[in-house]
């Protein structure tokens, strides 16, 4: 996990997480990151802790406190939206505009799955959208989620239409099939965390199994 790290501080990590991996112990035999976070305890006394999460099938920057203090200030930046997070997916099929905003609260529909659905019952949800490349009927986007819902941008778009590439909980059959993991990437994460300083950045590169329809779609690496 040292070689996927992408920012290291005195205060918090970012690292590049693979596609497959929780970030929670889940059912019997669900890789996920506990066993890997004594590895990136350094100088600190304790292992760093999850400031934010990403769904097992997501790959890209994740970020992890310190200790307490960076906790706490990090656990305030997410809380009042001030960290900007940018993703990439490939779907199938594309938004009907080039650039937009969706605008339907999401609402939990199976918690044993944690499935969400487009319910007025349930919380706000926002997020923006815009084609960078395209082939055949595969898209290329850049996702910003303007609020933090779970399972967020992958409810969107498949209510768009266009369901991320092995999505096999929100896709049709055929989303599922193109990839052999959830084509959604956490591209890139800045975070005012300091007083009067730039933001801290941390861009994350694309998964393998991602390589090859965003090179389609004409990402040129």
């Amino acid at each position: 996990m040292q070689d996927r790290l992408l920012y290291r501080d005195d205060d918090m990590l970012i690292i590049d997480k693979p596609a497959g991996l929780a970030v929670h112990p889940g059912g019997t035999g669900v890789a996920h990151l506990g066993p890997y976070l004594e590895s990136l305890r350094f100088d600190q006394p304790e292992p760093p802790k999850l400031a934010h999460r990403l769904d097992r099938g997501t790959s890209g920057c994740l970020v992890l406190g310190r200790h307490r203090e960076a906790l706490k200030r990090l656990g305030r930046l997410f809380a009042q939206g001030r960290v900007e997070k940018t993703y990439w997916a490939l779907t199938l099929g594309a938004p009907p505009a080039e650039s937009g905003v969706i605008d339907k609260p999401l609402l939990k529909a199976d918690p044993r799955r944690g499935k969400m659905i487009i319910d007025p019952a349930g919380q706000e949800a926002r997020s923006e959208w815009r084609i960078l490349g395209r082939h055949g009927d595969i898209a290329w986007l850049e996702m910003k989620p303007l609020t933090g819902r779970s399972h967020q941008l992958r409810a969107h778009l498949a209510d768009l239409g266009c369901a991320i590439l092995g999505d096999r909980l929100y896709g049709p059959e055929g989303a599922a099939g193109h990839a052999p993991e959830l084509c959604l990437l956490a591209r890139r994460i800045s975070l005012p965390y300091h007083w009067k300083q730039p933001p801290i950045i941390a861009e994350a590169p694309p998964p393998p199994h991602m390589l090859e329809g965003l090179a389609a779609c004409g990402f040129a690496g």
